[in-house]
């Protein structure tokens, strides 16, 4: 099981733009937010990325990128990103390969992906691991608060 303190695994995935995410190519730039969530245009995953939207810029701010990560294509990411206006990648993991490496949990006897977000600093260490299904927004006021010991740490 990863823990904080361990070295976040690289991966590369293609983002809603086509684009490839490499989390190698973000070290010594930004720390990263990435949060594992079960389907796009779901109430709860929705209601996530939408709070994560909201606040966007206080995540620039704090010197943070915000990216998603589901198993749906990227053409379904397409949708949601537009529907939902989100200042964000989302990132197509078909097959579940980066949700392996990274451990998230499958819930409700398997069948369903869970909903874990990592915090991830500059140098490529996870800070932050916030395991929860039902507590969707709980992920960002959470996340944002672990950026914020972290800047404060920097400038120290």
């Amino acid at each position: 099981m990863l823990q904080v303190g361990d070295k976040a695994p690289d991966f590369t995935l293609k983002t809603t733009s086509g684009d490839s995410f490499r989390l190698s190519e973000q070290r010594g730039k930004r720390n990263i937010v990435l949060y594992f969530y079960p389907k796009d245009d779901t109430p709860g995953c929705t209601a996530e990325a939408c709070s994560f939207r909201d606040q966007y810029e206080d995540f620039q701010e704090l010197g943070a990128e915000v990216v998603g990560v589901s198993s749906d294509s990227e053409a379904s990411h397409q949708k949601f990103t537009q529907k939902h206006r989100l200042p964000f990648p989302l990132l197509a993991d078909e097959g579940g390969k980066v949700r392996k490496l990274y451990e998230v949990p499958r819930v409700l006897l398997g069948i369903l992906p869970g909903r874990v977000t990592f915090v991830i600093d500059k140098h490529g260490v996870i800070r932050y691991i916030f395991n929860s299904m039902s507590r969707a927004t709980d992920h960002v006021q959470n996340t944002k608060e672990i950026l914020a010991e972290l800047s404060t740490a920097e400038r120290i």
